[in-house]
């Protein structure tokens, strides 16, 4: 398995004290209860709608001031956590993607938590989050085609050696590093701010976790919680 250890800048204590990460890293086996995944996402959709946590909002609302420190606007380009309970809150639903997706996809509308997954195998390097100098590549998609573009001077990105994976922290992955079913070697980044109880990351955690375990028996996983000041 690969386990995998991401470096936190710790400038960025300076606009999100207390930030904390946690990492799983997790070996794939084969999926065999696939259904497992659309139903947790539409018990996470029924969960956001009809009970939500009591922190959630403030969680968000901190995400946003976190987006507004490094000049992004949450408005436009919301934490990505944002971005899917406001869709379910619209349309009161979730449509499925992918299992492995729609199982952390649940995860992030319950906890009102950023979750990114990754194709760990596809890194060139280790996961770093930091500010970006403007000139690092990042892969994406235009109008179905795919363009190379740069995040924006002092944006807060996760990056390996090849360039960004992820912009503006978490609002969007980047091509080459996608995760979905097939990938053998899955890395998952739990995103929380201390308005988020520590308790509620684990437990978000281990929602993930349970739901690999079930999908996928076999499957082989590491937790690491990783803080900045």
């Amino acid at each position: 398995m690969i386990v995998v250890n991401p470096s936190l800048d710790p400038t960025l204590a300076r606009i999100a004290p207390g930030f904390r990460v946690l990492s799983i890293s997790a070996q794939a086996a084969p999926i065999i209860n696939p259904a497992l995944a659309q139903e947790t996402l539409q018990n996470a959709c029924r969960f956001v709608l009809e009970n939500d946590f009591s922190w959630t909002d403030e969680h968000l609302s901190a995400w946003g001031e976190v987006f507004k420190a490094f000049g992004a606007k949450p408005k436009r380009t919301p934490c990505s956590a944002d971005a899917l309970r406001k869709r379910v809150l619209k349309d009161g639903t979730m449509p499925a993607i992918d299992p492995v997706v729609d199982l952390y996809n649940a995860v992030s509308i319950q906890y009102a938590i950023p979750v990114g997954g990754e194709n760990i195998s596809a890194y060139i390097g280790h996961p770093l989050l930091t500010f970006a100098t403007g000139s690092e590549p990042f892969d994406t998609l235009k109008a179905g085609e795919p363009v190379m573009e740069s995040p924006d001077a002092g944006e807060v990105i996760w990056r390996d050696d090849a360039g960004v994976t992820c912009r503006r922290w978490n609002w969007r992955q980047g091509i080459r590093t996608r995760l979905d079913s097939d990938a053998q070697n899955m890395w998952f980044i739990l995103e929380s701010l201390p308005a988020m109880p520590l308790q509620a990351l684990h437990d978000a955690g281990d929602m993930l976790i349970h739901g690999l375990e079930q999908m996928m028996p076999g499957v082989q996983t590491d937790v690491k919680l990783i803080t900045l000041p």
